[in-house]
């Protein structure tokens, strides 16, 4: 697709509100992905009653999954605006609450473990049950899609060698070892049940030192990768968990929970065909799916803008 086919509402240089949260994130999170408006993801403020707003979280496949959004509902005739790549949950979540963004690609368990950590879900039915039990009054969510990433403790081939893990290895086996290893991740991950804390609570595992990099992004991929990490937290669709041979090890106390794709929408702002149109799209996305579209945008480089409108027209969906 031609940049002058392109909507004026998205372009291919990196508005000043990106560059901004990436410097403040760690610079580059996002090598080769899409850029956005011009707007500051960070300025609040509401639409102007005809537009939905689409966010996204500061990660690849968030903003991949913001562009689907945004474009599946601009395919209804529905006039849609971009917040890319604004920051981790802690800051989207406020920022929905408040109607500065209309709509944002969530992931249910991650979503659940920052509203009610203690929550156990055994089902995804469960899973959007006990959200909405804890979810703002002015929100909601729509269905889910069977696509799941979560999050991980996943290791480098070198370590995995050193130690003798393998996939079939599990959290719990690095109890003895942990002592020994530097652990990468997003500084969140520090504090989050779905992260140390629930390391140690559930597993018993504390690592010699963390050290907070990005959102599972190309700095976690670099470091682990080059062994300045022995550990860390990468996303289970993330193409270069083959590429590089980490091993991701099993979680059998389910600490990371049910992880599947899920739009999270402020109630009364999305037309009816919006929120149907959102429906279909993740009638149609699966994991499979899932990680092809992230291995195109992070191994072969294609802005996700493009990536998601092919995708909607393969599926039917444009």
């Amino acid at each position: 697709m031609t940049t002058s086919a392109k909507s004026s509402s998205r372009s291919r240089t990196r508005h000043p509100g990106v560059a901004t949260v990436a410097l403040a994130t760690a610079a580059a999170l996002l090598a080769g992905c899409s850029s956005g408006d011009t707007t500051d993801p960070l300025k609040e403020g509401k639409g102007d009653g005809d537009t939905v707003v689409v966010g996204s979280n500061n990660f690849a496949e968030s903003i991949l999954l913001a562009d689907i959004y945004g474009e599946a509902l601009k395919a209804k005739g529905i006039k849609v605006t971009y917040k890319p790549n604004i920051g981790s949950r802690e800051t989207t979540y406020g920022l929905i609450k408040n109607g500065s963004v209309t709509v944002l690609p969530e992931y249910n368990g991650s979503l659940l473990a920052y509203l009610d950590p203690k929550a156990k879900p055994a089902t995804v039915e469960e899973t959007t049950a006990a959200i909405n039990a804890e979810l703002d009054a002015e929100l909601e969510l729509l269905k889910p899609a069977s696509a799941q990433n979560k999050d991980s403790v996943t290791v480098n081939a070198a370590t995995a060698r050193t130690y003798g893990l393998d996939a079939e290895s599990g959290i719990g086996d690095l109890k003895g070892i942990a002592k020994d290893l530097v652990f990468g991740g997003s500084p969140e991950f520090q504090t989050r049940h779905q992260g140390l804390v629930g390391l140690k609570s559930v597993y018993g595992v504390e690592f010699k030192s963390f050290k907070a990099l990005d959102a599972g992004g190309p700095l976690t991929q670099t470091a682990l990768k080059k062994n300045t990490v022995q550990v860390a937290d990468i996303f289970t669709t993330d193409p270069t968990i083959a590429k590089e041979r980490f091993v991701v090890l099993k979680d059998p106390k389910n600490l990371f929970g049910f992880q599947n794709v899920q739009p999270l929408v402020r109630k009364g702002e999305l037309p009816k065909e919006g929120a149907a149109a959102l429906d279909a799209v993740s009638a149609k996305l699966d994991t499979a799916t899932l990680m092809d579209l992230d291995a195109q945008v992070q191994l072969e480089k294609k802005d996700p803008l493009d990536v998601a409108r092919n995708w909607l027209k393969s599926a039917g969906l444009d």
